[in-house]
C-alpha cells in the first residue's frame, strides 16, 4: 500500500461514486451535457467549416504555392496560407452565387409551373388512362371513380394554414431569437474556422505536445495514426461524393434537355442533391422526379425511368469507380450497413457521416487482425 497504489485506489473510488451518482441522475447529466454542447457548438461548427474549407485551400496552396519560385521565396511562403484561404472562401461564395443566380430562378419557374399545372396534369392522367385502357372496363371505372378535386385540396391547405396563424404569431419572437442565435453561431464558427486554417500546423504541434505530456508514447502514436486515417478518409469521401453528385446532376440536365423532358433543371438539381446520400439517394430523386413528370405526361414519366436506369448504370459502372472509387475502402456490404444504421440514428446526416466512420473502424480492425495473425504465425490465404 504505497503512495502510488493509494492514489490509484482513491481515483477508482472517486470514479465509482461519480458513475453511481450519474446513473442515478441520468436526466440531470443529459441536461448538463446538452448545455455544455450548446456552449461549445459554435466551435464545433467552426471545426466542421474548417474541415470543408481545408479541402479547396490545401489544393490551392499545393498547386499555386507548392511549385516554382513561390515555394522557395519568403514572401511566397508567408502569403501562401492567407491567400489560399481567401481563394477558397471566394470559391465557395462563387458556387453559392452561381446557384442563386442560375439555378434558383429556374427552380422558381419550374415550381410555379408545377403549381399551375397540377389540375391539368391530373386531368391529363385520367384522359391517358381512359385512352390507354379503354378496353379494360375495370381500370376505366376505377379511374373515373377517383374524386380528385384540387380546389378542395387547396381549401384544406388554407384552413390548416389559417388555424396555425395564431401559433406562428405567438412564436415570432422565439423564431427571431433563434435566427439571431444561429447567425451569431455561424459567424463565430466561421471566424474560428479561419483561425484554425491559418494556424493549423501550430495547433497540431500543440495538440501533440499535450498528448505526449499526459499519455504514453505508443498510445499517442496510435491516436495520431487514427486521426490521420480519419482525416484522409473523410476528405476523399466528401470530395469524391460532391464531384460525383455534380456529374450525375449535369448528366440528367443535359439528357433531359436534349430529349425535351419537362423540369430538366429542377430534376437535375434534385438528383444532384439526393445523390449525396449513398446508395438510396439517387433512387429517392428518381421517384420524386418521375412523379413530377407524371403530372405533365405519363409517357414521358415512363421514358424518364428508362433514362434514369441507363444513366445510373453509366454512373455506377464508369463514373463512380473512377471519381469516388475506393476512397473509403469499404466493401459494399458494409456500406449498406453503414447507410442503414446511420439513417436510423441520425437521418440523412447519419448516412453521410457513418460511411467514413465505419470505413475508419474497418481499416483499424483489419490492421489489428493482421497484426494478431502475424503474431500467432497464422497465414490465411
Amino acid at each position: 500500500m504505497d503512495k502510488k497504489n493509494m492514489k490509484n485506489i482513491m481515483l477508482l473510488i472517486l470514479f465509482t461514486v461519480l458513475l453511481y451518482v450519474g446513473l442515478q441522475n441520468v436526466d440531470v447529466v443529459l441536461d448538463v451535457l446538452g448545455a455544455m454542447i450548446g456552449l461549445i457548438f459554435p466551435f464545433i461548427l467552426g471545426g466542421g467549416i474548417a474541415f470543408v474549407l481545408n479541402v479547396p485551400m490545401s489544393f490551392i496552396e499545393r498547386n499555386l504555392f507548392g511549385k516554382g519560385k513561390l515555394k522557395n521565396s519568403k514572401r511566397g511562403s508567408r502569403a501562401a496560407r492567407p491567400v489560399s484561404l481567401v481563394f477558397a472562401i471566394l470559391f465557395v461564395i462563387l458556387v453559392i452565387m452561381i446557384v442563386a443566380q442560375v439555378v434558383l430562378p429556374e427552380l422558381g419557374r419550374s415550381v410555379m409551373g408545377l403549381g399551375k399545372g397540377i389540375e391539368t396534369g391530373i386531368q391529363n392522367l385520367q384522359n391517358w388512362i381512359d385512352s390507354t385502357f379503354q378496353k379494360n372496363s375495370m381500370i376505366v371505372e376505377w379511374a373515373n371513380s377517383l374524386d380528385i378535386q384540387p380546389q378542395k385540396i387547396l381549401d384544406s391547405v388554407l384552413q390548416v394554414l389559417q388555424s396555425g396563424v395564431n401559433n406562428i404569431l405567438s412564436s415570432t419572437v422565439t423564431v427571431t431569437m433563434g435566427i439571431v442565435n444561429t447567425a451569431v453561431n455561424v459567424s463565430i464558427g466561421f471566424v474560428f474556422a479561419c483561425y484554425i486554417l491559418v494556424q493549423k500546423e501550430t495547433l497540431m504541434v500543440q495538440a501533440k505536445k499535450l498528448l505526449y505530456a499526459f499519455l504514453p508514447q505508443k498510445t499517442v502514436e496510435y491516436l495520431l495514426h487514427v486521426c490521420t486515417l480519419a482525416n484522409n478518409t473523410f476528405s476523399r469521401f466528401v470530395t469524391g461524393q460532391c464531384i460525383e453528385a455534380v456529374i450525375l446532376g449535369s448528366m440528367f440536365f443535359v439528357a433531359m434537355s436534349i430529349f425535351k423532358f419537362p423540369y430538366a433543371m429542377l430534376v437535375g438539381v434534385l438528383i444532384a442533391f439526393t445523390a449525396l446520400i449513398p446508395i438510396f439517394g439517387a433512387f429517392i430523386g428518381c421517384v420524386i422526379s418521375a412523379f413530377l413528370i407524371l403530372l405533365v405526361s405519363p409517357t414521358k414519366a415512363l421514358l424518364f425511368v428508362v433514362l434514369f436506369l441507363i444513366l445510373q448504370q453509366i454512373e455506377g459502372n464508369l463514373i463512380y469507380p473512377h471519381v469516388v472509387g475506393g476512397s473509403v475502402g469499404l466493401p459494399s456490404m458494409w456500406v449498406l450497413m453503414a447507410v442503414t444504421v446511420g439513417g436510423s440514428l441520425m437521418g440523412v446526416a447519419g448516412m453521410l457521416i457513418f460511411i467514413p466512420i465505419v470505413s475508419v473502424l474497418y481499416a483499424l480492425l483489419r490492421e489489428w487482425m493482421y497484426k494478431r495473425l502475424k503474431k500467432r504465425g497464422v497465414r490465411v490465404e
